[in-house]
């Protein structure tokens, strides 16, 4: 890690996330861990060190905790962020930070005078791919930025209708609140802002009331436009997202995993046109986003810099996602 201050750690969420985040801390920073279920917390701190807290409320006294890691399920996030910094903590929560965006603009109230970072866990910024594709666009001349088009399904599992995300009162909705906020944010990140925004969610196949599938067509004001789609109906896992210039094309398939080989297909135009020169680069490595992802968020503490995906960018989000909702006819 580049950035090894000594800054003491907490986790509430002691899940599969929880223990992503816990893996990529410094050796013996981690203080405390809490979860509803304490035997998870338990395991946690059996492998990386700390105590089990059993109140969320013993984290925010903690005096040696300078950093809260939330990764609760999504009605707890708000909450719980909003209680961290209130009591002086800085935090990285997980996507997407919020179920609407005005518990986000409820935080950045809560946090005028105070010194404490906020970060939205957006992960697949720091995927491999992605670090690289951000590379190419700041170094080669790819021509102005035309559209995107991107795709990101799972195929869900037995019983997934009775699992927290399909209960709105836990989710805040379901598939377009859950995967659909990356590709919302990743478009972003390349983009800017949305000024123009269309589509639908709706449910397909599963039983339960919130979406399974969700559509969009967003536009910036210049008229670049992002195609996405998301869809727990996919049966075979995949992403895809596809950054189309006037000169060049960037193509990211795979997460790794279940969602296959992480790979960047760079396309380039050649003058007389036909078939492109192709670059194509492989990641086959372990995923390191959640890492990069925290040193990132170390490096905003040290500069004392806004963190970017922050509570602005998570606010910009959510209101694309609550659109959509009202859009589809959803009331969540």
């Amino acid at each position: 890690m580049k950035y090894q201050r000594k800054l003491g750690f907490a986790i509430i969420g002691c899940g599969l996330i929880g223990n992503k985040r816990a893996g990529s801390l410094p050796q013996g920073a981690l203080k405390l861990a809490c979860d509803l279920d304490s035997a998870k917390a338990s395991a946690l701190v059996a492998k990386y060190g700390g105590q089990v807290a059993t109140k969320t409320s013993e984290v925010f006294r903690h005096a040696e905790v300078d950093v809260v890691l939330v990764s609760a399920a999504n009605a707890a996030l708000a909450p719980l962020t909003r209680l961290a910094v209130e009591n002086g903590k800085h935090v990285l929560v997980e996507k997407p930070g919020a179920v609407n965006s005005k518990q986000l603009s409820e935080i950045e109230s809560a946090m005028a005078g105070s010194r404490a970072m906020v970060r939205i866990g957006y992960n697949h910024r720091f995927h491999p791919a992605f670090r690289k594709a951000y590379e190419l666009v700041r170094e080669a001349d790819l021509g102005d930025l035309m559209f995107i088009r991107a795709r990101y399904g799972h195929g869900g599992r037995v019983g997934y209708e009775r699992e927290w995300r399909a209960d709105p009162r836990l989710s805040g909705g379901g598939e377009l609140i859950d995967q659909g906020v990356h590709l919302i944010d990743l478009a972003a990140s390349f983009m800017g802002e949305f000024s123009t925004i269309d589509g639908h969610a709706t449910t397909y196949f599963w039983d339960m009331p919130v979406d399974d599938n969700a559509f969009l067509s967003l536009r910036t004001p210049a008229g670049q436009t992002a195609w996405l789609q998301v869809s727990c109906t996919e049966w075979k896992n995949q992403f895809s997202f596809e950054i189309y210039f006037k000169r060049a094309k960037l193509h990211i398939e795979g997460l790794g995993g279940s969602y296959g080989l992480e790979r960047l297909s760079y396309y380039r135009m050649l003058p007389e046109m036909g078939p492109p020169d192709t670059v194509i680069y492989e990641f086959p490595r372990s995923d390191t986003s959640w890492a990069l992802e925290l040193d990132e968020f170390l490096e905003d503490i040290r500069c004392h810099r806004v963190p970017t995906p922050g509570l602005r960018e998570g606010r910009q989000v959510l209101e694309i996602v609550e659109r959509i909702y009202e859009k589809s006819g959803y009331r969540f």
